[in-house]
């Protein structure tokens, strides 16, 4: 007798090639993901990305579009097209472009393409910053202090709203993500000029001057949790990480687990998050993100695909997500329950960016030497290799180290190690910055939060 699995998938989504919507590392570890599935892959690029090495590994290869983005890797028509002349069943949007567009997941699956990742009804849900909120405390999640509606037009009653939260309070769109659309309001007397300058900086990025208000926390850590879903009522999460080594909202290093935290905290919003996947029906791989401050969790937004910093969580729960996203979307059963979900040791991630290691300004050209560091515990996802051009049209993200060890403090020294061993010429990197990074005292203890990281920086100017 075949297993439940195979039955459920057998009735469900069947495909034997994915078109990988994406380009970089992420198009890599996708195709390794689907190539130990025995899945066929079909590989997109721009103009710029010809060359691009996973493009000759692929069993396709579609040149789509011009090197900008928004007329290939964001062209909608253009990569439903090449899925269709390919021969594909499903799409991967892995992270960033259309991966969490709810849009492009109701095309895809018009055009009769699995959608490798939850329904277009739940992007919409936990895309827009307020419903999630309402469905996150309807499921018993908690959230950060503040009303579940947009803010009025009315200046008064925007007044009132402020002041029952309590100064200070933070300014967000609606439909925002990446750190753009918001702002921190301290006093009142700024709190109409920030909701004008919020709610047009909304309307140009986001397509809608939808605002809310929110308490502003002080000194947070910024903490996630990894959940996996299926399609048969059964849903997992596979612990916990922080991400608090953040500049101007972008993650530098993340890190699992959360140090500090103890279960009897985590267990029952880990359990929420789960709750809140089964109440609103969601498929595949999502995290929820929280601040978490003085003992307390506090709901901030959810997203609906694979992370950059899921091969934390993985080295630590011994789960490989990719997989487990791409079966979830062929309908199997999920083969974990929470019971087997375990935490095994301590892992790093360094995000390694094309880039001034002062200034921080995109680094574009030829890598001409390329030293990647080995051993145990160390992995390496990336997409160069000496001779590769790096494009100045996309994210300036070149590589992730990650390293595992039992404990913290060997991950750390593991980490410096790896660093230390990882050469990168012809372009500039942020290596240098992470190194010192991980020689710093209060990063070693784990007694930083979301806003150490710039403060640091900014003694380091300052010296």
């Amino acid at each position: 007798m075949p297993e439940t699995s195979e039955l459920s998938a057998a009735a469900g989504h069947r495909f034997d090639t994915v078109l990988i919507a994406n380009r970089g590392e992420i198009a890599v570890r996708i195709q390794r993901a689907c190539r130990e599935l025995g899945l066929k892959t079909v590989a997109i690029c721009s103009e710029a990305d010809r060359e691009a090495p996973y493009g000759s590994t692929a069993d396709s290869l579609l040149c789509i579009g011009p090197s900008s983005a928004a007329k290939s890797y964001l062209n909608q028509d253009a990569i439903l097209l090449a899925a269709s002349l390919a021969g594909a069943g499903a799409i991967h949007p892995g992270y960033g472009f259309l991966s969490e567009n709810a849009a492009f997941a109701s095309a895809a699956e018009k055009a009769g393409l699995v959608f490798i990742g939850p329904t277009a009804s739940s992007i919409a849900i936990m895309g827009d910053k307020i419903s999630a909120k309402r469905a996150m405390m309807a499921a018993g999640v908690p959230c950060v202090p503040g009303p579940d509606t947009a803010l009025p037009d009315d200046p008064a009653t925007i007044e009132r709203i402020a002041l029952e939260i309590g100064y200070p309070v933070i300014i967000k769109a609606a439909g925002g993500g990446g750190g753009r659309g918001m702002r921190v309001v301290p006093k009142a007397d700024v709190l109409h000029e920030a909701i004008a300058l919020t709610r047009e900086e909304a309307r140009k990025a986001f397509g809608s001057p939808s605002l809310y208000m929110e308490k502003f926390l002080e000194h947070p850590r910024h903490i996630e949790i990894q959940v996996i879903c299926d399609d048969h009522g059964n849903a997992v999460w596979l612990g916990h990480r922080d991400c608090s080594m953040q500049r101007r909202h972008q993650k530098v290093v993340e890190e699992a687990p959360a140090a500090g935290i103890v279960p009897d905290i985590i267990q029952p919003v880990g359990m929420a998050c789960v709750q809140a996947c089964l109440q609103i029906g969601y498929r595949g791989v999502g995290t929820f993100e929280f601040l978490y401050e003085d003992g307390a969790f506090y709901f901030i937004e959810m997203n609906t695909r694979l992370q950059v910093e899921h091969p934390v969580t993985e080295m630590t729960s011994g789960v490989d997500i990719v997989q487990a996203q791409i079966r979830a979307a062929q309908g199997h059963v999920l083969d974990l329950a929470q019971g087997d979900v375990t935490c095994d040791g301590h892992s790093f991630e360094c995000r390694i960016n094309a880039e001034d290691p002062e200034t921080f300004l995109p680094s574009a050209g030829v890598v001409t030497h390329l030293a990647l560091p080995t051993g145990r515990g160390i992995r390496v996802d990336t997409h160069i290799h000496a001779g590769y051009k790096v494009s100045p049209y996309y994210d300036s993200l070149i590589a992730k180290l990650i390293v595992h060890a039992p404990t913290r403090a060997e991950a750390m020294a593991r980490m410096r190690e790896a660093l230390a061993g990882t050469e990168v010429e012809g372009i500039s990197t942020n290596i240098p910055f992470l190194r010192a990074l991980f020689e710093d005292g209060a990063f070693a203890q784990g007694e930083t939060d979301i806003h150490y990281l710039e403060q640091w920086l900014k003694l380091r100017r300052a010296a």
